[in-house]
């Protein structure tokens, strides 16, 4: 993707000024990586792949609802509408059962990722709905980063597009989830590992924390 010479450069430049040693520094550590870690530890306790397996076949979909929603209910990646939109999808069984079911296939299911992305953004889209629509960008992509954090991304849109901007990187984003945006998101998050991997990046959970620093008004200087 066409990016410029200075983009990267620049957002290093702004990431060091906060945690000037990188991805080791323990004021990063401490705000932006650990509470993800700790979400990820707890989910590979309670809903790894065995477990997520062995749940849908004793018909516990309720249950691998609940356990999802109380290891993302402890990080502060959903906006509070979009947790209450997802509780209010999974109270109904039919709601929690697509979920359940969809989520496993996504994580651990055949086919291409595409095809396995594909599947589950159709699930979310489908789920019961009170008020708030529950087929968001940042609800279709949590429980992926959670779970997989080696693998797949959280996308916040408008931070990220802000931060791809900055980056100089040419960001396909469409607000209907579609492949090719989760596609090209991958493909922002892989050039800048690239570019990062003097400062060793461990997984997404850095490099999506990275890409917040750029774009959160958190990070304004």
């Amino acid at each position: 993707m066409p990016r410029t010479s200075s983009g990267p450069d620049r957002c290093r430049r702004k990431f060091l000024r906060f945690f000037p040693k990188g991805f080791a520094d323990q004021k990063y550590i401490d705000w932006e990586r650990d509470y993800k870690q700790e979400a990820h530890h707890r989910w590979n306790e309670l809903l790894n792949q065995q477990e997520h397996l062995s749940l849908l076949r004793s018909g516990e979909h309720e249950e691998i609802a609940r356990r999802a929603v109380a290891i993302e209910s402890r990080t502060n990646l959903l906006f509070s509408f979009e947790k209450m939109a997802l509780r209010d999808a999974l109270k109904p069984p039919n709601g929690a059962r697509a979920f359940a079911e969809g989520l496993c296939g996504f994580l651990h299911g055949k086919g291409t990722d595409r095809e396995r992305f594909e599947k589950w953004r159709d699930v979310v889209a489908e789920l019961p709905r009170r008020q708030t629509r529950v087929l968001t960008w940042p609800l279709l992509t949590v429980f992926g980063f959670i779970a997989q954090p080696e693998r797949h991304f959280f996308l916040k849109p408008m931070v990220t597009r802000l931060a791809a901007d900055q980056y100089g990187f040419e960001f396909f984003y469409r607000s209907a989830p579609t492949w090719q945006t989760y596609e090209s998101l991958l493909e922002f998050a892989e050039t800048v590992s690239r570019d990062l991997r003097d400062l060793k990046p461990r997984d997404m959970i850095d490099i999506q924390s990275f890409i917040w620093v750029q774009g959160s008004s958190e990070y304004d200087e």
